[in-house]
């Protein structure tokens, strides 16, 4: 299964865009999840949410739907994945009010933070193995042999990442299933990709995952509302080439200036 989403749904700015005017902001999840049936949390990154967030959240979404989230930068940029142990299980303490609602968990690195094989190794065992992380690596020095290794004894996935001119990652499929993430695309509104740009990340993940998988890709693009049209764009041309998508609203409900 591809699951295709964005990468959270509270933007003041999808008011009009994708949200009815008179839609209050409490309301915007459930709207968004009979719609969607996916999307990748970014607030918990930021700010980890009380256990009653949590819990929220399970409540409103509908029994299918999945939350993927983003590991509590503390963690990542704070301790810089030294002791992992306790900031892990505080996450997953938290997140595990989701149940049957949780879907992978994505750790983003620091620009910054050059390769050391020996605390990701160190973090992805923190982690039961029963639970899918992705790594998203923002420093080119992690592309090598031994952290491919490391993945792929732990089964995570390496986060292929696109920031508007192709490819920033290696295509490396090392947990049997995938995470894509959407940057900024070069076309017009601004922040949009263009078709031709979806369409080469649909042969990409093709090649490498030709068996089907459960693939998570999910548009970080929400300026101009960007993000929910190319995310149904993508599932579209998916579904062309052979990949079954999630729920994906229609493209009349998505309000964008005219499409490249």
């Amino acid at each position: 299964m591809l699951y295709v989403g964005t990468s959270g749904w509270q933007y003041r700015h999808w008011k009009e865009v994708f949200y009815p005017p008179k839609l209050p902001q409490r309301g915007w999840l459930e709207y968004f999840a009979k719609r969607f049936q996916t999307t990748e949390v970014n607030n918990t990154f930021y700010n980890l949410p009380d256990a009653s967030v949590f819990e929220q959240w399970e409540k409103v979404a509908p029994h299918d739907f999945l939350f993927a989230l983003k590991m509590s930068r503390f963690l990542s940029h704070l301790k810089r994945l030294r002791d992992p142990e306790e900031p892990v299980e505080r996450f997953l303490e938290r997140a595990r009010r989701l149940g049957g609602k949780r879907g992978p968990i994505l750790i983003q690195l620091p620009p910054s933070m050059r390769v050391d094989a020996g605390r990701l190794k160190t973090t992805l065992a923190a982690f039961p193995a029963s639970e899918r992380v992705a790594i998203e690596f923002r420093h080119e020095s992690w592309f090598v042999p031994e952290v491919r290794s490391v993945l792929e004894q732990a089964h995570a996935a390496l986060c292929l990442q696109d920031g508007g001119r192709g490819p920033q990652t290696p295509t490396w499929d090392t947990a049997g299933w995938g995470y894509v993430r959407f940057h900024h695309g070069l076309a017009s509104p601004a922040s949009c990709y263009g078709r031709a740009a979806l369409e080469a990340w649909v042969r990409r993940l093709s090649a490498v995952w030709p068996e089907p998988a459960d693939l998570y890709a999910y548009f970080n693009n929400d300026w101009n509302g960007c993000a929910l049209r190319d995310a149904i764009v993508f599932a579209e041309l998916a579904s062309a080439s052979g990949f079954r998508h999630s729920r994906i609203p229609s493209l009349r409900e998505v309000q964008l200036a005219a499409s490249p």
